[in-house]
């Protein structure tokens, strides 16, 4: 299994909608609206590292409202 945790930048106004929408893709597991440099942090468990890219480059980077995305993959 591999787990990883996608911060996730938003559109002034978007991180709610956008919680809901990256909540329903499939590996991951839930999404935070946060303080600080990032507006979501969302943790994704799936079996490979490809499946880590489809979520974070595929997925979460064509929801309308995201700005940026940076993919930390855990090492435990």
């Amino acid at each position: 299994m591999v787990t990883a945790f996608v911060m996730i930048k938003a559109n002034t106004g978007e991180a709610d909608r956008l919680k809901d929408s990256i909540e329903s893709i499939d590996g991951v597991q839930s999404a935070h609206i946060v303080a600080g440099d990032v507006d979501l942090i969302a943790k994704a468990i799936v079996e490979t590292p490809a499946e880590v890219k489809e979520i974070a480059a595929t997925h979460v980077q064509s929801i309308e409202g995201v700005e940026d995305t940076q993919t930390y993959i855990a090492m435990d």
